[in-house]
């Protein structure tokens, strides 16, 4: 079984990497991370499929909200939860908003659609996405790089290669838990904090 698992991720994990972090693909990339440890994958190969993710995700965001702003798909975007809230800092603080929204969990597909919709033009978003997601990429895929360093150290060098790797989806899927949780806690405060401002 394990072997199977092994071949699965040798062969479409940094595809899995990208589409989880076109996506809020923190785990993802944090799990690419911890591949790239356990020499399954090359450290910057992960880097360059979080990378591409995370740009290509946000461009594609972006021009949601700056060529399809009246599709109804749109429109229901713009009633989320912090998409005023979004637009409102895009307008007083384009280039900070560009850089650092994709830091903030429930935001990003918000913010993007909220950057198609504003004054910002195509060109500086994207140099200051690209920017921005390079910076998320390196951040991110260390956190798993290093998770697993200190993970091997507790686990200690008696593991063999696939049970590592048996631990390492294990903790894949405890990060995505936890970073859902509270992602739905932030939201959740959000909207309480939407519906009171409308109130």
């Amino acid at each position: 079984m394990t072997e199977v698992i092994h071949r699965l991720i040798e062969q479409y994990g940094l595809i899995a990497v990208f589409l989880g972090c076109v996506a809020e693909g923190e785990s993802a990339a944090i799990l690419g991370g911890f591949f790239a440890h356990q020499h399954v994958f090359v450290l910057w190969h992960t880097f360059l499929a979080a990378f591409l993710g995370a740009f290509v995700g946000d461009t594609g965001f972006f021009t949601l909200g700056r060529s399809f702003a009246d599709h109804a798909y749109v429109k229901r975007l713009r009633r989320r939860p912090g998409f005023s809230r979004a637009y409102r800092l895009l307008n007083t603080h384009p280039n900070i908003f560009v850089l650092t929204n994709r830091y903030v969990y429930g935001m990003r597909l918000v913010g993007g659609i909220a950057a198609g919709l504003s004054t910002v033009s195509v060109p500086r978003f994207i140099i200051l996405n690209a920017i921005s997601s390079a910076a998320w990429a390196a951040l991110f895929s260390g956190i798993g790089f290093v998770f697993g360093l200190g993970a091997e150290q507790m686990v200690g060098q008696a593991f063999a290669r696939h049970e590592r790797l048996v631990i390492a989806l294990g903790v894949g899927v405890v990060v995505a838990v936890i970073a859902w949780l509270v992602g739905h806690h932030f939201a959740k405060r959000e909207r309480a904090r939407e519906d009171q401002a409308g109130s």
